[in-house]
């Protein structure tokens, strides 16, 4: 039996190994494969300009540097010794994330850790590896930003920006309910990360407050820091556990009022203030903006996510969402009897095109505006005068308050446990055997072109000054003063702008 056991172990380190193997040199294959096409890129771009030769020698040779300086980046293995972990900003079932800071730059990110065996158990694996890939993947203004993924033994790590305007939950608990104008910037933005996943054939299903992200500015970012577990509500069928008797009211099959009473609106926001945190943070979450094609497991596509942002306007203008319960039970059983309880109180005073287009998200899928694309909604009423494409250009219904890089003051406060604050030690050489339970992570490693650009968005003056060499590859250690680079590639900037303006002219090619 031991024997036997030992065997099946061997088998899986064997291909777990294979499979590290292969994907790294994979990734070697692809990392090469867009080297030329960053270089070819950029010198079509200066064939096509008028542009000196010594000018296009000194950008073909910044870009090689910047290439060195990756490739750098990449060999060196990064772990979560690497960060300075600071205050927690959110926390789940799977882990947590918090705002750490860089030990070489004093850079400030938010780290998400997700602790691997609870992965394995919940069977999340496919989850986050989907979640790594979205991030990675997806280059829009309206997602937030990853900058590399690693992992040890225990837990794998998400460094990405970190956006201190906190997140819609947030604002909606403190505003109570927004104005329709207020409401139509958030949800614009909202159609617009959605839009930008989608293209990339990426379904998110859990679109919610929690995972709308404001920067600094007050734009809006979508992400996924809820690390809950969906409630599992795939037992449940249409028409089951509720009915609606002749007064409008809901009954159980038995004919039996519910206990809780019917609320006013104001009756009923204070309630849901009142739980939503708790909610929010537990391990079951909330499903008040999960379609009910999700819940009951029929198959869906990415209409779900448009149903979510029915259920998120319809919060923002009514100030809670609209299948909302005393348990996530009963608001999954309201959700998959929609037609029955989307209701809109009167002391709303919602406008005519509000409700429609609401009532237009929150319907069947062979109904639902966004089933033929996101174009779809923006042509509804609601939206008249709408400039989509200068949403983000265009100052935020809302700007949020923020002292510094490390202000956290638009996030909940968690208690700190002290197990919570140790991290665990760097990953060892790349060449190192992996156990047989992180074959399930293999790829997971990821390191962004960009990091180049982040090392050098706070404290670029700052980096002139310094002359110790960091412990590893850094941007001022490499290219150390900036240099010209003709105003035809970059808009607006002078000859003696930093290096990150040139640096932003090359991650767009």
């Amino acid at each position: 039996m031991d024997e036997e056991a030992l065997s099946n172990v061997t088998k899986q380190k064997v291909a777990a190994a294979k499979q590290y193997i292969e994907n790294h040199y994979k990734e070697q294959m692809k990392n090469l494969q867009e080297r030329k096409e960053r270089r070819t890129t950029l010198e079509k771009k200066l064939a096509d300009a008028d542009v000196s030769e010594e000018d296009q020698s000194n950008l073909l040779k910044f870009l090689e540097k910047k290439e060195t300086e990756y490739m750098r980046l990449q060999r060196h293995k990064m772990g979560a010794d690497d960060f300075e972990l600071l205050t927690m900003i959110g926390k789940g079932a799977f882990g947590e994330v918090r705002v750490c800071r860089e030990k070489t730059t004093g850079h400030v990110y938010a780290m998400k850790k997700l602790k691997k065996s609870e992965m394995l158990r919940r069977g999340q694996v496919e989850h986050v590896k989907a979640e790594r890939n979205l991030l990675a993947e997806v280059d829009s203004n309206c997602i937030v930003k990853l900058y590399c993924s690693f992992q040890d033994d225990e837990f794998l790590y998400l460094i990405m920006e970190y956006l201190p305007g906190g997140d819609m939950m947030t604002l909606l608990m403190r505003k109570d309910t927004l104005t329709e104008d207020e409401a139509r910037f958030y949800v614009g933005e909202t159609i617009l990360a959605i839009e930008s996943i989608h293209k990339h054939n990426y379904i998110h299903r859990d679109i919610k407050p929690d995972n709308l992200l404001l920067d600094r500015h007050g734009h809006l970012r979508l992400s996924d820091f809820g690390l809950c577990k969906p409630l599992d509500c795939s037992t449940i069928q249409e028409g089951d556990f509720s009915v609606v008797n002749n007064n409008g009211n809901e009954t159980t099959q038995n004919g039996e009022r519910p206990a809780a009473p019917k609320r006013t609106q104001q009756e009923q926001l204070q309630h849901w203030q009142k739980n939503r945190r708790m909610l929010a943070y537990s391990t079951v979450g909330t499903p008040d903006y999960i379609a009910p094609e999700v819940l009951l497991k029929k198959g869906y596509g990415m209409e779900c996510d448009w149903w979510s942002l029915g259920a998120i306007m319809y919060e923002m203008l009514v100030g809670y969402p609209p299948f909302y319960s005393d348990d996530p039970m009963s608001t999954c059983r309201k959700i998959v009897n929609w037609r029955t309880h989307l209701k809109f109180p009167e002391e709303a005073k919602l406008s005519p095109e509000a409700k429609d287009i609401i009532n237009k998200l929150l319907c069947n899928v062979s109904h639902r505006l966004g089933t033929n694309g996101a174009d779809e909604i923006k042509a509804h009423p609601w939206f008249d005068g709408v400039e989509w494409d200068k949403l983000y250009q265009m100052e935020a219904a809302f700007i949020p308050e923020v002292k510094d890089d490390l202000d956290t003051q638009n996030f909940e406060n968690f208690e700190e446990s002290e197990n919570q604050t140790q991290t665990t030690s760097k990953t060892g050489p790349w060449r190192k055997m992996l156990s047989s339970k992180d074959i399930n992570f293999v790829g997971y490693t990821y390191k962004n072109f960009e990091i180049v650009n982040g090392y050098q968005v706070p404290g670029m003056a700052d980096l002139k000054k310094k002359d110790t060499k960091p412990k590893r590859p850094s941007v001022k250690s490499l290219f150390g003063r900036p240099m010209p680079v003709p105003d035809l590639f970059l808009g607006n900037m002078h000859y003696d702008h930093p290096l990150s303006t040139h640096l932003k002219f090359l991650a767009v090619i």
